[in-house]
């Protein structure tokens, strides 16, 4: 497994919003939004990576195809498509493509022009063995029930242009720990959440304390709180690469059970090829023990949706800025436990520090003789959803104890 890719290789991407703001122009029907493809043929190559999963060992996905179409309406029967397909079928396990490692799905000839519609498609779990399975951490491997759509495939939101003679190659960031909800009946559930990122190999590095490696140790990039990037370090050596980020500064927090949460806050990633680190293997950032305890509840949407989930974080501020995410978890969609969640936080104060091109970065326990006003046990509880209007309780304090019945009803 190449772990930091080097490779260096065109990208054309454009946000969700513009996508969204092209499609709602768009008609119903098969191709009444394409555009006449220029003259030529261009190459176009898809790869896949992920981001780790929480409270899982495996992930297991089967690829059978990957479509792509000029007509952002297109229905999976029309004319137009072309296939990028997997004979045989692969079983790919998402944990493994972390760190920035790929899994290069393949490429085909492409006639040139703008296309709107990129489409993954899996093999549902009809035959012999599970096409599409997880093995949560120290258990068996189990079925992943998933959507309908897979027979048509999951759309993705990205447009792109291929101009003749000329390379584009797409990156699939698969988010398995969105992706994977967890139901009161035992069962697993895929809800994909998969994202188009930038190709080239930029991001921040560092290394974890050896220590810390058997707590399930989560590194993410944020910005106000938004996850833009995770990753887990390489169990062997502690370092981590929360790779391919556009250009900005970042929160990089840092979460392990039974320890205190560490951010360190504004990291620079100047440009598309700027590696930054924020520790190294002789200094690596490590965090104090703490006691954890549980903030539970229910989040339900109203009205209710097949295709929708909701998420609640706990979240923390120091001072007026920033605000991190410390950990999030799907609500439960089954009809027994119906919108049931639960989130393990540490008690003890966080660890802070600002970015500084000298290391080691001076992280400092955020005590109330330190911090105004005290963060240790303190958080603020938000439950999203897409759709949905975002809502949050204030104040949550763990300090003295587990805090139940903290619910949300999210509504349009």
């Amino acid at each position: 497994m190449k772990l930091f890719e080097s490779k260096r290789k065109t990208l054309t991407w454009l946000m969700a919003s513009l996508l969204t703001a092209f499609v709602a122009g768009c008609g119903g029907g098969g191709g009444g939004d394409a555009t006449p493809a220029a003259t030529g043929t261009g190459t176009l190559g898809v790869s896949l990576t992920d981001a780790p999963s929480c409270g899982f060992d495996k992930v297991n996905v089967t690829v059978v195809k990957v479509r792509v179409h000029q007509s952002s309406s297109a229905a999976d029967t029309d004319a137009g498509w072309t296939d990028i397909t997997l004979s045989p079928a692969r079983k790919i396990d998402l944990l493994s493509l972390n760190n920035g490692a790929l899994f290069n799905l393949g490429e085909t000839p492409l006639a040139a022009g703008h296309y709107t519609q990129l489409r993954l498609v899996l093999d549902p779990n009809t035959g012999a063995g599970l096409s599409n399975s997880v093995v949560p951490t120290g258990g068996v491997e189990t079925a992943l029930v998933t959507p309908s759509a897979v027979q048509s495939g999951i759309k993705l939101v990205n447009q792109f242009d291929v101009a003749a003679g000329e390379r584009v190659d797409l990156l699939l960031d698969f988010d398995a720990c969105k992706s994977i909800v967890k139901r009161g009946n035992g069962t697993y559930a895929l809800k994909p959440v998969i994202k188009i990122i930038p190709f080239v190999p930029n991001g921040i590095k560092g290394f974890i304390d050896l220590a810390l490696l058997g707590s399930d140790v989560m590194v993410t990039a944020q910005q106000g709180g938004v996850i833009m990037q995770s990753t887990a370090p390489i169990a062997q050596t502690g370092e981590f690469f929360l790779a391919r980020l556009a250009a900005g500064n970042y929160d990089v927090v840092v979460t392990a059970n039974g320890r205190a949460t560490a951010v360190i806050a504004a990291v620079p990633v100047a440009s598309a090829t700027t590696i930054v680190n924020v520790s190294n293997n002789v200094t690596p950032i490590t965090m104090p023990v703490s006691t954890t305890q549980k903030v539970s509840g229910t989040a339900l949407l109203n009205p209710t949706s097949s295709t929708e989930v909701a998420y609640v974080a706990a979240k923390q501020t120091f001072g007026t800025a920033p605000i991190v995410t410390v950990k999030f978890v799907a609500a439960d969609d089954s009809t027994t436990t119906l919108g049931a969640y639960e989130l393990s936080l540490p008690v003890g104060a966080p660890m802070f520090g600002t970015y500084s091109a000298t290391l080691p970065i001076a992280l400092v326990a955020q005590t109330d003789a330190v911090a105004t006003p005290d963060v240790a046990g303190r958080y603020t509880v938000e439950a999203s959803a897409t759709g949905y209007q975002t809502k949050s309780i204030s104040g949550v304090n763990i300090s003295a104890g587990d805090v139940a019945n903290q619910n949300f009803t999210l509504v349009p």
